[in-house]
């Protein structure tokens, strides 16, 4: 491939070491991408903005090229959707993921809908970020809302497991069913979180008490703590995919001497 074959446009923005490796880059997705690389040539071709953010991008940044090039349905989806270009709520997320997430029967389809999201949604806003289509405040926003809407589904999806293994928590007091509350801290709780961020979180739940609805009874804290570690594995384990986000529990009460999950007494 030459810089004959990229539009006049690319060329300028780029040095002859970048333009250099955006042209082997491209070469290299297009032969192992055909159909995909029909596509990506006529959008170079005919889009001057694309082409010229795709070169600054994929000379630059090694995280969006590895996954254009290993996900490449997951930039076309972007451009032709339009969100690659387009700003973002914190509800937008919460809703796309809340879609997702009807697919999922199991917590291994749920650990992969997850990291699979957090892809897509890190190319767009690693994208917009790089090209200077969103402002600092924008990108830590949309980094905290991306952990927040993963945090909701994945508990929306693990709470009824461990229900269904170990009953209802009942609170000792007031005899209602209780949730467990995910504090966001450090740079989660400042929205400040950016790309590599881990995310700082304290889980809590109202009342002391026991499940109900089971075989056996167990402890509201029983309850809670293997909630709490389906959610951590979750969002934390290594898989095939990928991750979603780190987790550190060390700014819990005590830090790591202390129990993983306190209720609020």
């Amino acid at each position: 491939m030459t810089t004959d074959n990229i539009p006049k446009s690319v060329a300028p923005s780029l040095s002859a070491i970048l333009l250099t490796l955006f042209e082997q880059r491209f070469a290299d997705f297009c032969e192992r991408h055909q159909q995909q690389g029909v596509w990506l040539k006529g959008m170079v071709a005919r889009d001057q903005r694309f082409a010229s953010q795709l070169s600054v991008m994929w000379s630059c940044s090694p995280f969006v090229y590895e996954t254009c090039l290993h996900c490449p349905e997951v930039l076309i989806e972007l451009v032709e959707s339009g969100d690659l270009y387009t700003s973002r709520e914190g509800a937008d997320y919460v809703a796309q993921l809340a879609t997702r997430r009807l697919s999922v029967e199991h917590e291994a389809d749920l650990h992969r809908v997850l990291r699979q999201f957090r892809r897509r949604e890190m190319l767009r806003i690693v994208w917009r970020d790089f090209t200077r289509q969103s402002p600092m405040l924008e990108t830590t926003a949309d980094v905290t809302h991306l952990a927040e809407a993963c945090i909701q589904q994945a508990m929306m999806f693990l709470y009824p497991i461990v229900e269904k293994q170990m009953g209802t928590p009942i609170g000792k007091y007031s005899g209602e069913a209780q949730q467990m509350v995910v504090l966001g801290m450090g740079k989660m709780g400042a929205w400040e979180l950016n790309v590599s961020s881990d995310i700082d979180l304290i889980f809590a739940f109202s009342e002391a008490g026991e499940t109900r609805d089971a075989s056996r009874q167990y402890s509201n804290q029983e309850f809670f703590l293997k909630l709490a570690q389906k959610l951590i594995q979750a969002l934390d384990q290594q898989t095939i995919d990928g991750f979603v986000f780190r987790v550190d529990m060390r700014l819990r009460p005590y830090g790591e001497s202390g129990a993983m999950v306190l209720n609020y007494d």
